[in-house]
């Protein structure tokens, strides 16, 4: 059965990036880090919002340099929810959609297929997939940061009634956590 994972790293103090957009926080700190590969082994098609997105295409340059996508995604399309025209890099499948989570649904579920969907960012769009009902997991790598301000992790309220701790790991200055999140 396809899962909806939330798989990210956050701050201490729950931002996924500072009040810039700025992620250089969770790069300042050497990380061993889950197994990249065998988390990417299980996605069938990842999902973000259209702030995630651009940042990715800027920070890794994948505009001038589309080589580098296969090497962070593969060939595994991404949607991308959007109100914008945005670019793609060369040879990515992008696919942009817009309007409610629940219409888009069936179609990410098929584009997954057996396997599960990753939702890469951001907390607004993960918050949208929960209200929806298709939230199953969280993976959760806290960074020794802390941020003031800054973009939150999940901005919905989850209570401890709806959250199973399935396993905690640490990787060097890192600790990982996983949470089924139940209806």
């Amino acid at each position: 059965m396809t899962s909806v994972v939330y798989s990210t790293a956050t701050t201490l103090t729950g931002q996924l990036a500072d009040e810039h957009h700025s992620l250089s926080w969770l790069f300042a700190v050497e990380s061993e880090g889950p197994d990249h590969e065998a988390f990417l082994a299980g996605i069938g098609v990842l999902v973000s919002g259209s702030s995630t997105y651009e940042w990715v295409l800027r920070e890794e340059d994948l505009l001038a340099h589309p080589e580098k996508w296969p090497s962070y995604y593969g060939a595994r399309p991404m949607v991308v929810f959007t109100s914008r025209e945005l670019p793609v890099p060369e040879g990515a499948d992008v696919r942009f959609v817009r309007g409610p989570v629940a219409d888009a649904l069936p179609s990410i579920r098929a584009l997954a297929g057996e396997r599960d969907i990753w939702l890469i960012g951001g907390g607004d769009l993960v918050g949208q997939f929960d209200d929806a009902g298709a939230l199953d997991r969280l993976e959760l790598t806290y960074a020794p940061a802390t941020l003031p301000a800054g973009m939150p992790l999940l901005p919905r309220r989850i209570g401890p009634d709806r959250l199973v701790l399935r396993d905690v790991q640490r990787f060097g200055q890192f600790a990982h956590l996983s949470y089924d999140v139940t209806r």
